[in-house]
């Protein structure tokens, strides 16, 4: 029996591989295999394409948001409608590259509560630079903690451009309080990489530490992260002189 024009189309049709089958199946059989080793960032950004793009090569897609951002860790940070702007990205396949640092982040935040990270500092380190490290704008983080150092909760507090008028002493008082806390720690990024404290980042923190003391809320440090590092103002000693300089204010107070 001779097949009719449509069974011929039919049988075509289902012959046909997209250009991309074939390569995300080997995407995906590398990283099953071994993980990320060995993977480009633009191999690893193409990944994240093919978990919502059906049907399409995501190659020259995931090598043209590494040129539009820079770097892979500007991809990972991008919001929506930055990642939409680039040919072939759009809200539907952009879902994998969103959820996957968003993942990222709450498992680092679980590695973190209930954890005194005043003497173990370094998964927090690790979930400041992850969350707040590769920003393209100031994030200014408050860190919650228990009366054993524990974390009880971590919230970003600010954003934006950092200044003396930005940071608002009696709004973080009141989330202390909200979350029963202890002590605090805070933190923020320097997009420029540049980790050097300004003097608004000093003043800042003195009138935060001032602020909370009087309602009997230590601040245990205040860390600047960026690509270039990460600065401690405890290791520093200036905690410590804020801390003094507290002291005798308050002392001069009572007297």
């Amino acid at each position: 029996m001779i097949p009719t024009s449509s069974q011929k189309t039919k049988t075509f049709r289902s012959k046909t591989i997209h250009k991309g089958t074939g390569h995300r199946k080997r995407l995906r059989e590398r990283f099953l295999a071994g993980g990320l080793a060995g993977f480009h960032d633009y191999e690893v950004i193409e990944l994240l394409l093919t978990l919502n793009t059906p049907l399409k090569d995501c190659k020259d897609t995931a090598k043209a948001l590494l040129k539009e951002f820079k770097s892979f860790q500007a991809v990972l940070e991008a919001d929506v409608d930055d990642l939409c702007r680039v040919p072939g990205v759009g809200r539907v396949n952009s879902l994998g590259i969103r959820l996957i640092k968003a993942v990222a982040d709450r498992y680092l935040e679980t590695k973190v509560i209930e954890r005194d990270v005043v003497n173990n500092p370094d998964d927090l380190v690790d979930y400041l630079n992850h969350t707040i490290g590769f920003k393209g704008r100031e994030h200014f983080v408050g860190i919650f903690l228990d009366a054993k150092n524990r974390v009880l909760a971590s919230e970003i507090l600010f954003s934006g451009s950092l200044s003396a008028s930005a940071v608002y002493p009696r709004e973080v008082v009141i989330k202390a309080l909200q979350h029963q806390a202890a002590a605090v720690i805070f933190a923020h990024n320097h997009p420029s990489g540049d980790v050097t404290p300004s003097a608004s980042d000093k003043d800042i923190t003195r009138k935060l530490l001032f602020a909370l003391g009087v309602v009997g809320i230590a601040v245990h440090e205040h860390l600047i992260v960026g690509s270039q590092g990460i600065y401690s103002f405890a290791a520093q000693g200036l905690m410590a002189r804020f801390q003094k300089e507290f002291n005798e204010t308050d002392d001069h107070g009572r007297g």
